[in-house]
């Protein structure tokens, strides 16, 4: 994976300010020469950074989060602990931000013209993340945070409140575009498409496949859809959507 960063955490297209949970580094755009020194020292440190969640991203999908050290982040960045310590407190967090930002680089966030297609095509890139070698960690981080509270805060606020601001994205245009019922709770709609999910990767009681996140999305909006959106034909879909409902690959003898 070969990536640089011009962002950190922003909150999805259409945020406006100062509901966005997350921040943006980016570069200043000088007028004076002192400003200009200035700004070519913050793209020095914006390149230690982006070396330093490199590093980590490149450690974590070789090794566990508890045997990442911050040596090791340092060794393989080129830069000092020093250097890691002035923006993180701890190894741990490095890791977090390093996660997110490989979860950013490889989830899609499509935009077709259908909610129901926009979260069958999201929820099946967000599984295939999850059970790539980083995307595993995720059990790592929920077990990180059970012996550390002000962890798992920063979990649920830098990682899971930015992810569910992108959903939120695509289940307002669905209301917008009137093929989703506006009177239904769409927290608790976010909680039904990627819970099973997240039980699934936790538990390893069912699969986690493209059939089954097809299942998933398409069962949920079988409740969602408004009148008008259920006597219009459906919107172009992947030849593996259509008559996804009934299987969702529960196994009787398991749950």
């Amino acid at each position: 994976m070969d990536w640089t960063y011009s962002f950190r955490f922003h909150g999805p297209p259409g945020t406006a300010p100062g509901q966005c949970r997350s921040r943006i580094i980016a570069p200043s755009q000088p007028t004076s020469t002192a400003a200009e020194r200035k700004t070519r020292g913050r793209h020095r440190s914006l390149q230690a950074e982006a070396a330093i969640l490199k590093a980590t991203l490149y450690l974590l999908e070789r090794q566990p989060l508890r045997k990442v050290t911050a040596d090791a982040i340092a060794r393989r960045a080129g830069v000092s602990k020093a250097t890691i310590y002035k923006w993180w407190p701890n190894k741990s967090l490095v890791a977090l931000d390093a996660y997110l930002a490989g979860m950013t680089e490889q989830v899609a966030a499509p935009d077709t013209g259908s909610a129901e297609l926009d979260f069958t095509r999201q929820l099946k890139s967000v599984m295939d993340f999850y059970t790539s070698p980083l995307g595993r960690l995720f059990c790592q981080f929920i077990a990180e945070g059970q012996s550390d509270a002000a962890f798992l805060a920063l979990f649920r606020e830098r990682f899971l409140f930015a992810r569910r601001d992108a959903a939120r994205v695509m289940w307002q245009r669905g209301v917008d575009r009137g093929e989703i019922r506006p009177e239904v709770d769409g927290e608790l709609v976010l909680d039904l498409i990627y819970g099973p999910m997240i039980f699934r990767l936790l538990a390893g009681h069912g699969s986690v496949d493209e059939q089954d996140s097809n299942a998933l999305v398409a069962a949920v909006f079988g409740g969602l859809r408004t009148t008008k959106s259920a006597r219009r034909p459906p919107a172009k879909q992947d030849a593996t959507v259509a008559g996804a409902v009934p299987k969702l690959g529960l196994h009787p003898a398991r749950g």
